[in-house]
């Protein structure tokens, strides 16, 4: 995910009011949700100003996956995730000899990808934050970084790369997120009185990474067959399941349903995104819909102000097809924006179904980190997702080869 560079926000106008959670999405408005599932999570974390969505929310998914399976509270280290997985992108990079993707964003599939090869901790153990900060800054690390693995692919020394260059970036990781040895099993930690090291800490979580998968629906893939979901952030180059547009859906509420959550890939550029009104729309009308201001350095305005009465009341929202979907991303419209993580769904007092959406921008609006996604929008504007296989029915497993 491009996922957005968030400037740690500080809603002090909206004020965090008194209700019954999740009852509904602001204060003064309208929307009265009737709760259909709240499954259990983590608390809210806070990004801070990084481009790291894909790892809080892939590891807000795996701790709500702990609590599911052995009923145990985790807080697992983004930063630990992401450092790994800068030197997966860097060899890529340089074996591509600098003509692809390297950068601070990443895909959901990275967690497994970084877990199987390096483990993980718990974040008291490594917190990513080795530069003189309480918040997540993450914008001189990315220059460095960008400035080697690009002067390292010029290979400047007599037109080869040096046996050490590995060492030169796990070097600058070090300095700015916390050293760790080159042999990961030599980091040994005490945790809640046991004794680990990444890789033995990970095996006592109960998780096994074959059993999560990537899902999407596109229709310049054959459905019911995988392929490498092309956005600039699947460096790892990982396979997606394709389905069809409406088993889609349903097998997200499904998933809900029956007590799975699952990590939810998202544009939200759309106007109808107003984090701050803790709502994900897609009015039919959007032309009543005024932005006011920004909120992000670097990509867009996802945190910034809307004005619109489709934020105090329900209203009709666009009816999304296969092809609304397919022509949004093939044109650009639809990006690879932001990570997030669905733990619940409401029902409004018209019927209308929202996923409840965890984000990663702290405690910043009236439902302390939280948003309500309408089904429209989930339907036009999914990327991907990522879940425990066993959310398919056995039928469909089939049909896709999964054991």
């Amino acid at each position: 995910m491009k996922n957005l560079l968030i400037i740690s926000i500080s809603f002090m106008s909206l004020g965090i009011f008194s209700q019954e959670k999740f009852e509904t999405n602001r204060k003064g408005s309208d929307y009265k949700f009737k709760v259909l599932k709240d499954l259990e999570a983590t608390d809210v974390q806070d990004q801070g100003r990084t481009s790291t969505c894909w790892s809080f929310s892939s590891l807000s998914f795996f701790e709500s996956e702990i609590i599911r399976l052995k009923n145990e509270r985790h807080n697992l280290s983004e930063m630990f995730i992401a450092r790994n997985a800068y030197l997966g992108k860097a060899e890529n990079y340089l074996r591509m000899y600098g003509t692809f993707t390297f950068g601070p964003g990443g895909a959901f599939h990275d967690i497994p990808w970084v877990i199987k090869r390096y483990g993980i901790v718990p974040e008291e153990v490594y917190n990513g934050l080795n530069y003189g900060s309480t918040t997540h800054k993450h914008s001189e690390m990315e220059a460095v970084l960008d400035g080697a693995v690009k002067a390292l692919a010029k290979k400047p020394q007599n037109g080869k790369l040096t046996p050490v260059w590995k060492d030169a970036v796990e070097g600058i990781l070090d300095a700015y997120l916390g050293e760790l040895p080159s042999n990961i099993e030599d980091f040994n930690f005490t945790y809640k009185g046991k004794e680990y090291n990444p890789k033995s800490f990970s095996k006592s979580l109960g998780l096994n990474m074959e059993d999560y998968i990537s899902i999407t629906s596109f229709s310049h893939h054959p459905f019911y067959s995988q392929f490498v979901l092309e956005v600039q952030d699947n460096w790892a180059m990982q396979s997606s399941y394709n389905l069809p547009l409406d088993e889609f859906i349903n097998l997200m509420e499904q998933a809900i349903m029956n007590g799975y959550t699952f990590g939810w890939g998202a544009d939200v550029s759309e106007k109808g995104f107003g984090y701050r009104d803790a709502l994900a729309i897609l009015p039919e009308d959007e032309s009543t819909i005024q932005k006011s201001g920004k909120d992000s350095k670097r990509f867009n305005d996802a945190g910034a102000i809307r004005v619109s009465n489709a934020f105090i009341s329900p209203v009709k929202e666009r009816n999304i097809t296969q092809e609304d979907r397919q022509i949004a991303f093939d044109n650009q419209e639809t990006t690879d924006d932001h990570g997030m993580h669905v733990t619940g769904l409401v029902e409004d007092q018209k019927g209308t179904k929202y996923f409840i959406v965890k984000n990663s921008w702290g405690e910043s609006n009236d439902q302390d980190g939280y948003f309500f996604a309408s089904f429209p929008y989930v339907k036009y504007k999914t990327l991907n997702i990522q879940v425990h296989k066993d959310v398919l029915s056995k039928d469909l497993k089939k049909k896709l080869g999964i054991k």
